[in-house]
């Protein structure tokens, strides 16, 4: 079974006023590339976060969340009194000293502009039971991930079953062509030839060049090497995931097969065929990159 590189999962767990909730994404990537936005109070655990999503997802562009939603009346960043009134015993101390009359205006929105005055006094270190929540709240989000790359992956790998049947079935519909094909050349030399009624033709040395200009068109080993291409193709996509990369290869070596076979053709038939098999081809191209 493949697995996608496309992905969502999310997972949410409530701890005492808090909502922990982590989310990941994944789309497909050469390599793993992991972007993170981990909550303040969790920064000393992205390793080990990261050390999570890695062991799991091997490739992928992975963007993660892990973040903290407050319902309690404490939510709202407090007001430090006593830095605030500091400032304006400062400002009413500054305004006596150089006779200056003090604001007439509303100046509360100044005052809450200084720095200090909206800020958090109490340090939050993080607890053990605390840490234990969110790291369980992290791998189900994973697990959900990997939940959705399973079923894409299941998708992708009936399409590519399809595709498969396709181009195998229009191989074999070359076949009933190949004679007719060589027959075909051989007429249309020899009606050349004809055509020319001063040159005089040595039959046995036109047999010799009529079968080697035949056997250089003969698609014989390139259609056993595009059967071994398809089977080996269904092989590695059964055998496990983790095979993006192997199969983009069998595809790269299938098109080289199918490119071939076409420039031998020769004639419209064959030919509509291989446009054909380019066709599927070209959709298993586009969605192997999806393939971890």
């Amino acid at each position: 079974m493949i697995l996608s590189m496309t992905g969502y999962g999310k997972a949410s767990a409530e701890y005492g006023s808090k909502k922990i909730t982590a989310e990941i994404k994944s789309v497909n990537s050469k390599a793993l590339d992991l972007q993170t936005r981990i909550a303040p109070i969790y920064r000393e655990k992205e390793m080990e976060l990261r050390g999570m999503i890695s062991q799991q997802l091997e490739r992928g562009k992975v963007d993660f969340s892990l973040y903290i939603e407050r319902d309690d009346e404490n939510a709202a960043t407090p007001i430090n009194r006593s830095v605030l009134k500091g400032y304006i015993e400062q400002i009413r101390s500054i305004a006596d000293e150089f006779d200056i009359d003090e604001p007439e205006e509303e100046w509360f929105p100044t005052l809450l502009r200084l720095p200090d005055v909206l800020t958090r006094s109490e340090v939050v270190e993080l607890t053990d039971e605390e840490w234990a929540v969110a790291r369980n709240v992290a791998a189900k989000a994973i697990q959900a991930l990997m939940d959705f790359r399973r079923q894409e992956g299941a998708a992708l790998q009936k399409k590519f079953a399809e595709k498969i049947a396709n181009i195998t079935a229009l191989l074999a519909q070359i076949e009933p062509f190949e004679k007719a094909r060589v027959e075909k050349i051989r007429s249309r030399i020899v009606e050349g030839l004809q055509a020319i009624p001063e040159v005089q033709v040595d039959q046995n040395r036109l047999e010799q060049e009529m079968i080697y200009y035949i056997e250089k068109l003969d698609i014989n080993e390139e259609k056993q090497r595009l059967a071994n291409h398809l089977r080996y193709f269904t092989e590695t996509m059964e055998s496990g995931h983790g095979q993006g990369k192997k199969l983009g290869f069998i595809a790269q070596e299938m098109g080289r097969e199918i490119n071939t076979t076409g420039s031998k053709s020769n004639i419209a038939e064959m030919q509509n065929i291989v446009v054909k098999m380019k066709d599927e081809l070209e959709q298993i191209k586009e969605q192997v990159l999806n393939v971890m």
